[in-house]
């Protein structure tokens, strides 16, 4: 399977939108987050001649801004399209979803999206002392499991622990999206790399909100298994 990065912290070409926020297309259909805003969403799309209307899921790693940013006219473009989301998320997100055109699917526990591809269900996390409840999107193919995530506020070595033993026969190609390990400390890097190695982790891209810190170890470590991710880059799953 392939994975397009629409939006990212950094791009490839000045052609394409870059800022604070992640969105991975998965097959040509399965938008997972949606970035900042539409207009660059689109705008990007647009110059890497993905088509709006064959994307047919929407999955949510959690309700911030700059996840969520260009669901909405994305609904309003695309009506019907099935957006799979925590049920922490709140009754109001819910509405809006339903409001904007979408058709609201609450993934609580482990769910399946497409063949092979699996929502690992609402894990709870904290986010400035408040409840931040997180899902992340799971892809099994020949290579192995490979995890997309948001911001990891439960803690990213957390996800996939919970991972590995919702899929205990499978071992873990790669990993990439944002750890929410900005402003960490260096020995607390140095125990979530170390976490990745012993759970066999094959590729890693930290990025979004990893923070260059965490980037840098993972980078030394992971060396040419190490993925820059950018918006208007590939991914091969």
């Amino acid at each position: 399977m392939l994975v397009k990065v629409i939006y990212e912290n950094e791009s490839i070409s000045a052609k394409l939108m870059s800022g604070w926020g992640i969105s991975y297309l998965l097959d040509g259909h399965i938008l997972f987050d949606t970035g900042e805003k539409f207009q660059s969403l689109f705008k990007n799309m647009k110059n890497m001649s993905v088509n709006i209307n064959d994307i047919d899921a929407v999955v949510i790693s959690h309700n911030h801004w700059d996840h969520v940013g260009g669901l909405w006219e994305l609904l309003k473009r695309r009506q019907g399209i099935k957006v799979y989301l925590c049920p922490g998320f709140g009754d109001d997100f819910i509405k809006k979803v339903k409001d904007s055109g979408g058709e609201p699917i609450k993934a609580a526990g482990i769910l399946q999206v497409a063949p092979n591809v699996y929502s690992t269900g609402e894990v709870a996390g904290e986010y400035k002392d408040k409840f931040m409840p997180e899902q992340a999107l799971v892809v099994r193919s020949d290579r192995g499991i490979s995890v997309m995530t948001g911001c990891s506020h439960p803690g990213i070595i957390q996800i996939l622990e919970s991972i590995k033993e919702k899929f205990p026969g499978d071992h873990f190609y790669s990993v990439f999206g944002g750890f929410h390990l900005e402003g960490k400390q260096k020995d607390h890097l140095d125990q979530v790399v170390d976490g990745f190695q012993k759970l066999g982790v094959k590729k890693v891209g930290a990025s979004h909100c990893s923070g260059d810190k965490a980037k840098g170890l993972f980078r030394d470590r992971y060396k040419n298994d190490f993925i820059d991710v950018k918006a208007g880059m590939g991914i091969h799953l």
